[in-house]
Order: structure tokens, then C-alpha cells, then sequence
């Protein structure tokens, strides 16, 4: 729920056939589990011993990295994190096929999907998977696993992504999906087992859209390895690739773990580019004349129409390119709505309840969860005049569901946070530069402005009183 700021009261064309980069990793030198210190840290023991800043130089958006690691502590660790007997647990949770768990299996390069209707149960659910050597794929297991949430709300803190996972169980001599690419950056983490993966050369680098491709079209693979547990690998969306279970050995489990779907530069300028038309437009009287007679009507664009877009264009470019203001964004809103809310489990905090202290004047305040809350500014959606001012959107994931994290968008859905005239925009910044800062210092005019400002920012626990 969106609420206002007065309180209640007081009113390219690179090689991609180059094979992948396998880091082995001694038992002395390895990290025994995940740092969770901060999201960086959470990353930097994720791809150890590798630097983020090899990572993102070689690797992101390029080609795979394949870390082996011998060392028991990690993989121990990794199977923790999610073991096909868990499924006998959260099973009686409520699982249904379909929303949360799909049964499926590769024949002859064909996916077959093996759902029931209706309520998943275990025992149904191990009979085929012993008997018809299915995989059980499950859906967004952080959910219900707390490591899970743990880790992935860290990582959307540090790519400020949405990122979901899934769980694949597969049993030994046999493949549940045929070879496809992802419109995602995957991360792979095998927890019990081994799995044999071969990856292809991508047909559409970088995909925005999910696609099997036809064994005859992938040619050979690029890379042959052998996953065992504590190994992780990466790889960029548009990667063709299949696994299988070796013959002879115990099932395999593995988490892939996956973001920036829809976070490209090309859905940045689909994004902003709206909010922008929309803004010049009221200033420049030249977007406002009316296109051609009949120019809807035609097969084709005219091209004296193409040309004046063209100039339009331009002109956009180079507003854009000096403006000082904040954007309209529905990707900031659709993030921070859709994504898992902080991990406290071991904290023992109540995020929906404020702090002891209440703020008054006198007060210094400090912001939190600052990696929770996103600036964006619109239309103020309760004015109902024909041309509505802007202000500033303030929302924050505190009261997200864990729940129903990435089990598709809800019409339901709530939107939590403040909003704020454009004129509190200086104040707002003072705070959110994550340093103390003394009510009376905040760059508004009056005091019933400064301490309006920190008591809806305290209400919704973004703020602690020092």
C-alpha cells in the first residue's frame, strides 16, 4: 500500500566457442561456506577464488566460468541447501503440479511433461521419479528454504535484479529437459550427485526470450565437464545447453539460480522513454502538432514521417542527455514490488514495526535498508485534475511476501511505500546518502515539513532515531 507522506493526524561478435574457465580449487585455500557480511561479500565467496573483477571483465554477458571445487566443507554446504528428501516436508506444505513443481523428462529431444492434476504428494511424486526416471524441477524453492532466501535477497541487493531459482532432481541415466537457451544469467550450483553438462555456441547472444533449439541445428559442444557437488557454473543467457545424470551413479540435484530477465539497455530505453515523451512534450509545442491526414491508414510509414520521428529523436537524445531530474521508472517499481523482502530470521528484528525512538526535531536520524527502497518520481495517482503534478514514489520491499516471490505477477500484488512532493527532494537526499543527519538540518523550509518528512520515513521503518 502506497501512502502519503503526511501522517495520520497532522495532515557483439566475439568467439563464444572458447571453452569455459575451470578454476580448481585446493581444500586450503577455499572458502567453507558463504559470506554473508554484505551483498559484495555474498558474491565475492559465491565465485571464490575467482575476483569480481575478473568476473565482470571476462566472463558477464560473455562466456562460462566453470569453478571445481575439492573441498568437502563447500560441498557439504551446498547440500544443505537443498536435498531431494526435503521434497517429503514441504510437500505437505501445499504444492500444486503446474505452480510449483513440474515432472518432465527428455525423450529423443523432446521434453514430456509427466504432471498429475491438482495436489502434489511425495510418494506419487518419488514413484515416478524411480520408475519413469523423471526429473522433478521445483519452482522458487527459496520460499520455503531459508539459506535460499537468504542467499537470493542478498544477490537482488547487489545486482539490483529480481533473482529466482530452481531446483532440478533428476535420477541417474537420464535428462529431464532438452537443449535450450535462457533469457536469464544463470548460476549453477550442484548439491547432490554429479551431472554431465554440455554447452553450444549460442544462436541469439544475450536472448531476451526462453527457446529449445533442435539437436541438429546446435552442432557440437563447446564444453564437456562433469558437475559435482560444490562445483558452481556460470553462464550467460543465450548459452544452449542440456545435462544428464550419468548412468550407473546416484541422482543428481542441482540449483540453478537466475537474473536479469528483461534488464537490458533496451528495456532501460523502453522504460524511460515514455516518462520522457511525455515530460518534453508538455514544454515543446512542436510534439504536440498533429501527425498527417491519414497516415494511420496507410501500409507504410511516409518517409517525410520518418524523417520528422527521426529529428524527434534527436531531440529527445539531447534533452535527455542534460537532464538534471529524476525519471519516471516502472522497472525501479516492478523490482522492488516483486522481490524477497530482507532475510531476518536470525535477527529476531520485526521489520513492520518502527523503532523504539520516536523522531522529533532534536533527533538524528540514519536511513535503513537502504538496498530495499528505490526513488522514482510520476504523476500523483490520487490527484484527480486533467494535468497531475509530479512527485516523488519512495518504495521499499519490507512487507513483501516471501511466499509468492517470482510465482508470477499478482493482480494483488501491493506496492508499499511514501510519497513525497518534489520539493522534499534535496531532504531526501541528505538522508539517503546513508550518513547521520540532524532533523533540524534537513533542507526544508519549515520545521512541520522536517519533522512530517521523518515521521512517515520512521513509520515505514526506513529510518532508525540514533
Amino acid at each position: 500500500m502506497l501512502k502519503n507522506s503526511e501522517p495520520a493526524g497532522n495532515g557483439e561478435e566475439e568467439d563464444r566457442s572458447v571453452p569455459c574457465k575451470q578454476v580448481k580449487v585446493d581444500v586450503s585455500d577455499s572458502m567453507s561456506a558463504l559470506s554473508f557480511d554484505s551483498p559484495t561479500a555474498l558474491f565475492e565467496s559465491l565465485i571464490s577464488p575467482i575476483k569480481v573483477e575478473t568476473f565482470f571483465k571476462e566472463f558477464w554477458e560473455q562466456k562460462p566460468l566453470l569453478i571445481q571445487r575439492d573441498d568437502p566443507s563447500v560441498a557439504t554446504y551446498y547440500q544443505s541447501l537443498f536435498r531431494l528428501s526435503d521434497l517429503n516436508r514441504i510437500c505437505l506444505q501445499g504444492l500444486y503440479y503446474g505452480k510449483d513443481v513440474n515432472v518432465c523428462r527428455c525423450i529423443n529431444g523432446k521434453k514430456k511433461v509427466l504432471n498429475k492434476d491438482g495436489k502434489v504428494h511425495f510418494l506419487q511424486l518419488r514413484k515416478d521419479f524411480d520408475q519413469k526416471r523423471a526429473t522433478i524441477q521445483f519452482h522458487q524453492p527459496q520460499r520455503f528454504k531459508d539459506e535460499l532466501w537468504k542467499i537470493q535477497e542478498k544477490l537482488e541487493c547487489y545486482f539490483g535484479s529480481l533473482v529466482g531459482s530452481n531446483v532440478y532432481m533428476t535420477p541417474a541415466g537420464s535428462q529431464g529437459l532438452p537443449p535450450h537457451y535462457d533469457d536469464v544469467e544463470v548460476f549453477i550450483l550442484q548439491l547432490e550427485g554429479e551431472k554431465h553438462w554440455r554447452l553450444y555456441s549460442p544462436t541469439v547472444p544475450l536472448a531476451h526470450e526462453y527457446s529449445v533449439e533442435p539437436e541438429a541445428r546446435i552442432g557440437t559442444p563447446t564444453h564437456d565437464f562433469i558437475l559435482k557437488p560444490g562445483d558452481l557454473l556460470y553462464f550467460p543467457r543465450g548459452t544452449i545447453h542440456q545435462a544428464e545424470t550419468p548412468s550407473g551413479l546416484a541422482h543428481s540435484t542441482h540449483v540453478t539460480i537466475s537474473t536479469y530477465q528483461n534488464n537490458s539497455w533496451g528495456d532501460c530505453l523502453l522504460d524511460s522513454l515514455s516518462g520522457l515523451v511525455y515530460d518534453i512534450t508538455k514544454e515543446d509545442v512542436a510534439l504536440r502538432t498533429g501527425i498527417p491526414r491519414q497516415m494511420l491508414m496507410k501500409v507504410e510509414t511516409p518517409t517525410a514521417a520518418l524523417r520528422k520521428l527521426s529529428g524527434f529523436l534527436r531531440t529527445l537524445a539531447d534533452r535527455l542527455e542534460d537532464r538534471k531530474e529524476l525519471l519516471s521508472s516502472d522497472m525501479k517499481k516492478d523490482f522492488v514490488m516483486h522481490r524477497l523482502p530482507p532475510y531476518y530470521m536470525e535477527s529476531g528484528i520485526d521489520l513492520l514495526e518502527p523503532g523504539i525512538k520516536f523522531p522529533t526535531l532534536d533527533s538524528i536520524v540514519k536511513l535503513q535498508f537502504k538496498d530495499h527502497t528505490v526513488f522514482t518520481v510520476g504523476p500523483d495517482e490520487d490527484q484527480s485534475d486533467e494535468a497531475p503534478q509530479k512527485v516523488i514514489y519512495i518504495y521499499h520491499s519490507l512487507k513483501n511476501l516471501r511466499q509468492t516471490h517470482m510465482m508470477g505477477k499478482d493482480e494483488e500484488t501491493q506496492v508499499h511505500g511514501l510519497r513525497f512532493p518534489l520539493s522534499h527532494l534535496d531532504a531526501l537526499k541528505q538522508i539517503w546518502s546513508g550518513s547521520a543527519v540532524p532533523v533540524e538540518d534537513l533542507k526544508l523550509p519549515t520545521d512541520e515539513e522536517k519533522r512530517n518528512l521523518v515521521l512517515s520515513l520512521w513509520t515505514e521503518c526506513l529510518i532508525n532515531v540514533l
